[in-house]
């Protein structure tokens, strides 16, 4: 049996998330400004107390890896790594766009690609391209979308665009195979993924692991210790 606590703070979207062998006890979404910083230990709190666990009873921490917010990835990877630190447990690190894919699939009946893509600036985009098992298929990376993103893929089948930049790609790409979704990410995807993880025993390295920042981490890189975070 395996008790995860999960923790996505990569969007302005703070959430937690506590799984018993990956099936969902209870989950806490807080959408308001400085909710990592202010608010992210207090509702761990509650939400283990509601849960009837304490942390002891934990048997691995998760946190979503990024991409997206420097400062919401920071503040969720610093607690998360110093809970596990604490306890002596396992860390899990859950890529973002792979979490929200997830949460696509949950409501995809036809076959068909999933975009998963966190808002930039701009028309830039985060964005992974996943199959219906989730396999990538197109890294992970930064792009500017225009009106032929994607067309190749589009041509082909169905494509489900998911994630914080739907609102703005879907006024550029306007295919008849593009399918744009409302959901937003969860720390309740991101614990479905952690438990799979966890019984591989693919735990990230608690000295060495930093978020995938992107692009900004990259600017960072060269000034900055990359061991910090």
């Amino acid at each position: 049996m395996a008790v995860i606590l999960s923790l996505e703070t990569s969007t302005p979207i703070c959430s937690i998330a506590v799984h018993r062998d990956g099936l969902l006890l209870k989950e806490k979404s807080l959408d308001v400004p400085g909710a990592h910083s202010e608010k992210l230990m207090g509702m761990i709190d509650e939400l283990l107390d509601e849960c009837q666990l304490a942390i002891k009873q934990l048997d691995a921490i998760a946190v979503s890896e990024g991409p997206g917010s420097y400062t919401g990835l920071r503040i969720g990877v610093s607690v998360a790594k110093g809970l596990a630190f604490a306890r002596d447990l396992p860390l899990i690190a859950v890529s973002t766009l792979k979490a929200l894919s997830y949460g696509a699939k949950t409501q995809i009946e036809d076959v068909g690609l999933i975009v998963a893509m966190l808002d930039a600036r701009r028309m830039e985009v985060y964005r992974e391209v996943f199959d219906n098992e989730l396999n990538s298929e197109r890294k992970l990376d930064s792009e500017i979308i225009d009106e032929g993103s994607f067309s190749a893929m589009l041509d082909k089948g169905k494509v489900y665009f998911v994630g914080d930049a739907v609102e703005k790609v879907s006024k550029v790409i306007k295919h008849t195979n593009a399918v744009f979704l409302d959901i937003e990410i969860s720390a309740e995807y991101v614990g479905v993924l952690a438990f799979d993880k966890f019984q591989k025993g693919d735990f990230a390295d608690l000295a060495y692991f930093v978020p995938n920042y992107l692009k900004e981490f990259k600017a960072l890189q060269s000034k900055k210790n990359p061991l910090l975070i």
